[in-house]
């Protein structure tokens, strides 16, 4: 587990395919508790899988969400790390080659997932990276600096008018799309989320 709050996470396409944690990654990012990386293939994953799973949705929404993203945080973007994507073994998912290249070329410590099982501990170890879960990630950013914390999630739940959410109602949410540590750290600040 990385103990500084200024580190550089790479957010895997799996992280941002959810708005909820995407908004709060952002937000937090802004907030400057940690420096967030992503590669223009991380973004062509989570859009392509939200359009697969929600054919509804407009790719242009979700493109201006993407960009959005890019400007908010320039520094971002990660390019030039296709020379790495061949050298890299994973035996579980080849497919994810691109993420722990792009995490290297970022300088990034920590590679935020959800498929935890795609990158190996002892291939990550030659890198010097982490893994940890966004409910991991995000606990651990909650317990190092709360109220800069408090003040992104109350930001990211204001941001939402449609529907609006009452504080209950964000925190439930943010329950169902697995962040279960972060929100039973979050219910004691609940009064800083309102």
């Amino acid at each position: 587990m990385i103990s500084r709050s200024r580190h550089t996470a790479f957010l895997d396409a799996n992280v941002l395919y959810s708005p909820a944690i995407r908004d709060i990654c952002m937000e937090l990012a802004l907030a400057n508790m940690y420096r967030a990386k992503w590669s223009a293939d991380v973004h062509r994953e989570w859009v392509e899988a939200v359009l697969k799973n929600r054919p509804e949705l407009s790719r242009t929404n979700l493109e201006r969400s993407r960009d959005l993203m890019d400007r908010s945080l320039p520094g971002a973007m990660v390019n030039g790390y296709e020379h790495l994507i061949e050298e890299i073994q994973i035996e579980r998912d080849p497919n994810d080659r691109h993420v722990v290249a792009a995490a290297i070329v970022g300088r990034c410590d920590v590679i935020v997932t959800n498929d935890f099982s795609h990158f190996p501990c002892d291939m990550l170890d030659a890198f010097n990276l982490e893994k940890e879960r966004p409910d991991d990630f995000l606990s651990n950013l909650l317990d190092l600096e709360p109220g800069t914390f408090c003040s992104a999630i109350r930001t990211a739940r204001v941001g939402k008018k449609n529907p609006p959410y009452t504080v209950e109602e964000y925190l439930s949410n943010l329950t169902q799309h697995g962040l279960v540590v972060t929100v039973a750290g979050l219910r004691q600040y609940a009064y800083l989320l309102a």
